[in-house]
């Protein structure tokens, strides 16, 4: 059902990509891939991915989105696809959100729904606060209210940084992405030599540029917590949890954080799938964001540019 679907999309949807760089301040840079095709005429979506697989990790996603009339967006925070990636950068998820919101207000983008995959909901937590004429509704995908940047997972893989260029580079870390994804899937039949290549092409790229990045964002530290900010969140909040076990998930702690702070929040369990719902399940994801889109009021304007 699912390959029939992506096919039936790409066989009758003319699809355009625009990138384009925006800065955002002085030697940092984010990458905004603007989809246009003959289906996608409505509500623009923002897409944001976690740490690995930047835009590519969307791939499956843009299509079926398309086909369901949105226009998808995909803005890479700074240290991920083919955003700048500065040593010295801050990779704070505050910090992250505010440069979103100025790539946004930059392509003309506001009053959208976003679609954010772990370490990217916390940064769409945030802008959702500081900026919620951006934000029409969120729909979190594995990613709760964290407030370190450094969780389990990425300590994880941060932690054979000082062996990968002795033992391989590229090669080491394919080797432990691939790792990190298997042990992060319900069902891991979706990881191919090709995938754990499109999710490491950007360290392919500049091996010694990510390694840098990647212990900056392990240093990183918040200035201002989320939690006392959660009650100001205006827009309805979804997150969609995979049931199967696997690395990753949202702790329960967060989950009864947001359930008692967020205004209009509800979880939505996907079963079977794991963290990389838009890779195990995207078609849950779509049926999802129509649920969430059918309980807001469609306001004149949405998603002009």
């Amino acid at each position: 059902m699912i390959a029939a679907w992506l096919l039936l999309a790409a066989g009758i949807t003319a699809d355009t990509v625009t990138t384009h760089r925006v800065a955002v301040a002085p030697g940092e840079s984010l990458s905004v891939e603007i989809h246009t095709s003959t289906l996608g005429r409505g509500d623009q979506v923002v897409l944001i991915p976690g740490f690995f697989g930047g835009a590519y990790g969307f791939r499956r996603l843009v299509p079926m989105l398309e086909h369901a009339g949105y226009q998808p967006v995909i803005v890479e925070p700074l240290g991920t696809g083919a955003s700048s990636h500065p040593s010295r950068g801050d990779y704070s998820f505050l910090t992250q959100a505010d440069r979103i919101a100025a790539a946004l207000d930059s392509s003309g983008i506001h009053n959208a729904w976003i679609i954010a995959h772990s370490a990217g909901g916390a940064m769409a937590l945030r802008l959702a606060y500081r900026r919620p004429d951006l934000v029409r509704g969120l729909l979190s995908l594995e990613g709760g209210p964290t407030e370190r940047v450094s969780t389990p997972e990425f300590r994880r893989a941060a932690s054979v940084i000082p062996w990968v260029r002795m033992l391989g580079g590229i090669k080491v870390i394919r080797r432990v992405v691939r790792r990190t994804l298997v042990a992060s899937s319900g069902d891991p039949s979706w990881i191919t030599d090709a995938v754990v290549e499109g999710y490491t092409a950007a360290a392919a790229a500049d091996v010694g540029g990510i390694l840098k990045v990647y212990l900056a964002m392990a240093n990183s530290r918040e200035r201002d917590q989320l939690m006392p900010h959660l009650r100001a969140i205006a827009c309805p909040v979804r997150l969609l949890i995979g049931t199967a076990q696997h690395d990753g998930a949202v702790e329960q702690a967060e989950l009864d954080e947001m359930r008692a702070l967020v205004r209009d929040f509800a979880v939505e369990p996907v079963p079977g799938a794991g963290h990389y719902l838009q890779e195990e399940r995207p078609e849950a994801i779509v049926a999802a964001l129509r649920r969430m889109t059918g309980t807001v009021d469609r306001g004149p304007g949405t998603g002009d540019r």
